[in-house]
């Protein structure tokens, strides 16, 4: 038997929930509640990907550094 993990209730509106049912059809999802995990999961993935990312390139932070130590911070 599979061991599944815990789960919770999320609200959607009625009309959302019909709309997803029909985007669904003849795709791979089985459920309603599958699709909108699987793109759940995507969102939060990128979302947490973009706030882990550097804020700037090392090249940008190196002319920041430069532009800093013209000004007499550095």
């Amino acid at each position: 038997m599979e061991k599944r993990g815990k789960y919770t209730t999320v609200s959607i509106p009625v009309t959302l929930y019909n709309r997803i049912k029909r985007v669904i059809e003849g795709t791979g999802f089985t459920s309603v509640s599958s699709f909108v995990t699987y793109v759940l999961r995507e969102v939060v993935a990128s979302y947490e990907e973009e706030r882990s990312a550097e804020p700037f390139t090392e090249e940008e932070r190196e002319k920041i550094i430069e532009k800093l130590r013209k000004l007499g911070y550095l």
